[in-house]
């Protein structure tokens, strides 16, 4: 599987950059312990940090708004997935656990202030890339309605978009009978490559320490 980014995207943003982690052999299942209590710290330590601060005053939930301006969506309208986390927070709606995999994923997207999707890539056919959405697009997403895809960043595969920094599709979800899958860490175009290799390395290190298996990992960028 290839995956390339479209010279459209990288005309409204050169230094779009995104992380990709390959991962096979995995198994997901409940979240362990020591995970679903560091997520719950890290809720309950951000939500007493948001009651002298609004949400939009976090540099990567600022970032990412902005690159969503960039594309022709209003962030207002429009949140990307890490912002509608902090929300949640905000209002003392905490997350629950759902499965090792989403777990993983929404404690480093809350860590770093930035959006993560991860894809069950049997799943996924042939190679993937990154782009804007066209006005007709959509996809029935894990919001649980039909989300239109139209100034959107998405990720499409010879079938459909199946991805999105908003709301990613059913069609490519993580399940507890994933075996092999694809995660896509929406970096801000900001980070110097030294702390996103950073950022990378440990979110594969505990995700492969929790799911076994084995990864690998590259940069995409414009």
């Amino acid at each position: 599987m290839e995956i390339h980014v479209s010279s459209e995207l990288c005309s409204m943003i050169p230094h779009f950059q995104v992380g990709i982690i390959h991962y096979k052999d995995i198994i997901v299942e409940e979240s362990p312990q020591m995970l679903q209590g560091k997520i719950q710290t890290f809720q309950e330590s951000l939500y007493f940090d948001l009651e002298d601060k609004n949400v939009t005053d976090y540099e990567g939930i600022k970032e990412w708004r902005h690159v969503f301006k960039l594309t022709g969506k209003d962030p207002n309208r429009y949140r990307h997935s890490a912002e509608s986390l902090f929300r949640r927070i905000k209002k003392h709606n905490f997350l629950t656990p759902v499965h090792s995999a989403i777990d993983i994923n929404n404690f480093f997207s809350l860590r770093y202030q930035i959006p993560i999707g991860i894809y069950d890539a049997d799943k996924i056919s042939g190679d993937v890339l990154i782009r804007t959405g066209a006005e007709t697009e959509e996809y029935f997403g894990l919001n649980g309605r039909i989300n239109s895809l139209h100034h959107l960043i998405l990720s499409s595969d010879d079938l459909s978009p199946f991805g999105s920094p908003f709301v990613d599709s059913e069609r490519t979800s993580v399940t507890r009978t994933t075996k092999n899958a694809l995660q896509i860490i929406y970096l801000r175009p900001s980070l110097i490559k030294e702390e996103a290799d950073k950022l990378i390395q440990s979110l594969m290190n505990m995700f492969l320490q929790v799911h076994g298996g084995n990864g690998v990992y590259q940069f995409i960028k414009c």
